[in-house]
């Protein structure tokens, strides 16, 4: 099958806030593009050969653009902020990028599974790895909420960036996971909630 060209489609589902990431990104920005739910429950076999063709894990989020493929939550956030010219210079792309690595590594390492934990079969934890995991998620969710302690409205100050999408994207599901999230975390994600092409992940993902 060929990947058509001039097209974007993102492929994904509700229960990956890795999918959130990108989506609310896509939205906000107005960027156009179709988007397709892959049940990530069924047998891979079984999912739409289109996406199995271009998806070289089997996994969401993936992009088409442009008859290309991109997967990876945060690569594809790059991507497409590159594309749209988002960054003014080489210093904030650097800074975004810095963003998203500390968050694949911290808060997009521990609560994906705190959150799967509670919420699918076959995917509980022995007591130590939840606690170590949630002691993590504890550690590393209030350095975020020290660096945005000074009053700044986004992660890199007074406009949203792409790192603000990254980060936030588990933590709107942290009643789910039944974790506590800080003050002044707390605040930022209510101001992403107002930003234009929110919706709650269950509709938006559907």
């Amino acid at each position: 099958m060929e990947l058509r060209s001039k097209f974007v489609k993102l492929f994904g589902n509700p229960e990956s806030a890795h999918v959130l990431k990108v989506k609310f990104f896509m939205q906000w920005a107005e960027m156009p593009h179709e988007y397709e739910f892959i049940d990530i429950f069924s047998a891979r076999e079984t999912r739409n050969p289109e996406f199995l063709k271009a998806s070289k894990f089997a996994q969401v989020p993936m992009l088409i653009d442009d008859g290309k493929s991109y997967i990876q939550s945060n690569a594809i956030l790059m991507h497409l902020a590159d594309k749209i010219k988002f960054f003014k210079s080489d210093e904030k792309r650097q800074s975004n990028l810095e963003w998203l690595v500390w968050e694949a590594n911290k808060i997009g390492m521990c609560l994906p599974q705190l959150r799967a934990h509670r919420m699918f079969d076959g995917c509980q934890l022995s007591q130590g790895a939840y606690d170590w995991l949630h002691d993590r998620y504890i550690h590393d969710v209030n350095l975020l909420n020290d660096e945005l302690n000074d009053g700044r409205h986004f992660i890199l100050g007074d406009a949203v960036s792409p790192a603000d999408f990254s980060l936030c994207a588990y933590l709107m599901y942290a009643e789910d996971t039944q974790v506590d999230v800080p003050k002044n975390v707390a605040r930022w994600l209510q101001r992403l909630k107002t930003l234009n092409g929110w919706q709650d992940p269950f509709q938006m993902l559907k």
